[in-house]
């Protein structure tokens, strides 16, 4: 392969940073600027090394064209019953966006209820956040365009689907939470920032507000309920009891599973909901979490994972909500986690677990805490559910690497009755017998057993010749359970390819412990545990190490980013999609604020020193002999506002310039730069499928794939 020409990003002006006594020289500063001329054609000559590069891909018609046929087959989500109708999302299977379909019962016949695909010539306006008023005949949504988190809050009158006038602006990472009167919801906002707010700004979400908006009225008129200027980083969850007496607030101040737990009793405001309203403060902390699930009354039900790193249910009686009178529904598991909790039927509630990351299902009684029954699944995850106190029956959907999605129906006023098929969704021209999915335990570095699950062809010859695509996370608490995706049957189909998904710490997979054994100061075991992934998948034959493609997204971006600098040598292939490459300056972007729970920050001087080590911007280095960085392929997007774009375009300028000028660098280093798009969130089923395209494309080109058909 003939070595690339790369744009040159990098000034003479070097700008130095001192952090405590280091100076650290950030000569890619301007790329800060999302508006700069210069960062346009930055962008601009990237896109032009990249593009061409891509599409001179043999196959990249082939890959669109059987992606998109094999994208082409019925979605639909679990249909939740509110009001007296049931509403569930549905795309017919080239859809932009899925469509919100509307039945009086189960069996009349569905009509659409809200089409996003109407709001947007190119489908870049996406459904995002929804709630129906108690009596169901009132609904909430927020719209986002072109993938910013940035929201509009629209209303309808349900079930009828007739526009109002109502219109809340400047909304972001907001409750939305009605007052069962049906006269207006809770909703937040961040009022006071400055500058633009559509997703391509750079600017620190600070300030967030918990505001009233009553129907029928202009948001200028919206009452605010609770701020706190002395903390602009607290984040104000707000959710209306299943009683509709009480508001209780969680409030926030990162992503740690930890919030403190306020409440009000609506009932004692004598004035309405009409300015800054009192609370009672349950927990005023940041040492554990506590999530609303119902009550009875004074005695309400919370998932936590005080001292009890897998979670459990307890109850607080609001009435003496002092921490000794507190009690237990439902014991930590010691092996299991417990990921989610519903009540149905009154007095049931549904437990699911997460075990060896499957998911199970278990019936308690919200009496006195008693198991009731297992509902039996596969090998998989639970993508979705609905059911709520008031209803007699509940709705999941159950998903894995193998199965594109089962709907369940299940009787909950009885006992004794199982759950019924409600609805499978098939995926055409493909033999799913032909595969099979296996779950391995591999040591890391430390000795640590790490899960992995692995896809591939039942066939597969264990010759060490099979090209690897190895996903990994390992961050914020958040588990990688099983899913499934078309993109990766094409892979697994066309390309003979083997799919494997590293369980590193980090995660949720094993509860708090497992994701404290991933964060701050023990961030590094992320990236051992995700190398010695690949390391296992090249001893036990599945491959070698230059035909490995390693991905990961945000959190698992930056994953990727380090683990190429430090471990070049064990992979073909990276792709590092909006990934966090800048780990001293990521927190003074949007909402970086609320990583500094799982990261650490630049400003403390201890957190620093282990935040330096490896920052994937600051620990490029020039390829020495073989040793040279895999082929590289970072993605991003102009409304990312999770992930702002500057990340990657200081992260690939360095890499050009550092690696890119070697005699030893002959894999490609590139970046795509999507416009219209975000962190991914609600992205048109076409820019899927492009981006898709071009990620295998990419592989293609770079480590010598065969397609056979």
């Amino acid at each position: 392969m003939g070595k690339f020409v790369y744009p040159d990003a990098r000034r003479d002006d070097t700008v130095i940073d001192e952090y405590h006594g280091n100076k650290i020289s950030d000569p890619y500063q301007w790329l800060e600027d999302p508006d700069g001329e210069e960062t346009k054609k930055f962008v601009d000559a990237q896109n032009d090394v990249s593009r061409p590069y891509i599409e001179a891909c043999p196959i990249r018609g082939k890959l669109q064209e059987r992606t998109t046929e094999m994208w082409d087959y019925p979605k639909y989500g679990c249909p939740a019953k509110r009001g007296n109708a049931y509403y569930y999302s549905y795309n017919t299977g080239l859809q932009n966006q899925s469509v919100v379909y509307v039945q009086e019962t189960l069996e009349a016949e569905p009509r659409v209820f809200l089409d996003p695909n109407k709001l947007s010539e190119d489908g870049t306006t996406s459904l995002r956040g929804t709630a129906y008023s108690e009596s169901g005949d009132y609904y909430a949504y927020g719209l986002s365009e072109k993938g910013s988190d940035w929201i509009t809050i629209k209303f309808k009158k349900a079930p009828s689907g007739e526009d109002l006038p109502d219109v809340l602006k400047r909304v972001k990472f907001s409750s939305m939470a009605w007052t069962h009167d049906d006269k207006g919801l809770f909703y937040n906002s961040y009022p006071d920032q400055e500058g633009k707010s559509d997703g391509t700004e750079t600017t620190s979400n600070l300030n967030q507000k918990l505001f009233y908006h009553r129907l029928g009225t202009n948001q200028s008129e919206d009452v605010l309920v609770a701020e706190f200027p002395e903390n602009p980083k607290w984040m104000i969850g707000a959710e209306v009891s299943d009683c509709g007496r009480y508001l209780v607030i969680a409030i926030r101040e990162g992503c740690d599973p930890v919030n403190r737990l306020y409440y009000t009793d609506l009932k004692s405001l004598s004035d309405g909901i009409n300015g800054l309203i009192p609370y009672v403060k349950i927990v005023d902390n940041f040492d554990a979490e506590y999530e609303y699930i119902t009550n009875e009354g004074t005695i309400f039900t919370f998932k936590t994972n005080l001292n009890s790193p897998n979670y459990k249910l307890i109850n607080i009686d609001f009435t003496k909500h002092e921490m000794e009178n507190w009690t237990t529904l439902v014991e930590e598991h010691d092996k299991n986690v417990l990921e989610w909790t519903g009540c149905v039927n009154g007095n049931r509630l549904v437990l699911c677990y997460l075990q060896d990351v499957k998911n199970q299902l278990y019936i308690h009684n919200l009496q006195d805490g008693t198991m009731l029954r297992h509902l039996p699944l596969d090998v998989g995850t639970i993508v979705g559910y609905s059911g709520q106190k008031k209803d007699t029956q509940i709705f999941y959907q159950f998903m894995s690497f193998l199965t594109p999605g089962i709907i369940y129906r299940c009787d909950m006023s009885t006992d004794s009755s199982e759950p019924q098929v409600f609805r499978e969704i098939k995926v055409k021209n493909f033999d799913f017998n032909k595969f099979s999915t296996e779950q391995v335990f591999y040591p890391s570095k430390d000795g640590t057993k790490i899960p992995m699950f692995i896809v591939h062809r039942k066939d597969i010859k264990m010759d060490g010749s099979n090209p690897v695509m190895l996903y990994g996370y390992g961050g914020f608490n958040i588990p990688i359970s099983p899913t499934f995706s078309v993109s990766r049957l094409v892979f697994l189909q066309h390309l003979g390819g083997v799919y494997a998904v590293a369980n590193i710490r980090g995660g949720g997979e094993y509860g708090e412990t497992w994701h404290k054994g991933g964060m701050l100061g023990n961030k590094q075991n992320v990236f051992d545990d995700f190398q010695t992934a690949a390391e296992y998948l090249v001893q036990n034959k599945y491959t070698s190490h230059n035909k490995i493609t390693i991905n990961g997204g945000s959190n698992g971006g930056l994953l990727v980013g380090a683990c190429i600098n430090q471990r070049p040598e064990l992979f073909g292939c990276a792709i590092a999609q909006v990934g966090v490459m800048d780990m001293l300056k990521f927190h003074k972007f949007t909402i970086g604020h609320a990583w500094t729970t799982d990261y650490g920050c630049s400003e403390k001087e201890d957190e620093f020193k282990w935040l330096i080590k490896y920052s994937p911007l600051h620990n490029i280095h020039e390829p020495k002999g073989d040793n040279q960085y895999p082929s590289t392929l970072l993605l991003t997007a102009d409304h990312d506002d999770r992930v702002v774009p500057l990340h990657s375009l200081k992260f690939i300028a360095e890499l050009q310039h550092v690696a890119g000028k070697s005699e030893s660098q002959t894999n490609p280093l590139m970046i795509r730069v999507d416009t219209k798009s975000g962190h991914g969130a609600g992205k048109p089923t076409k820019k899927i499928i492009e981006e898709l395209s071009d990620i295998y494309s990419f592989i293609y080109q770079s480590i010598g794939l065969q397609w056979t058909d």
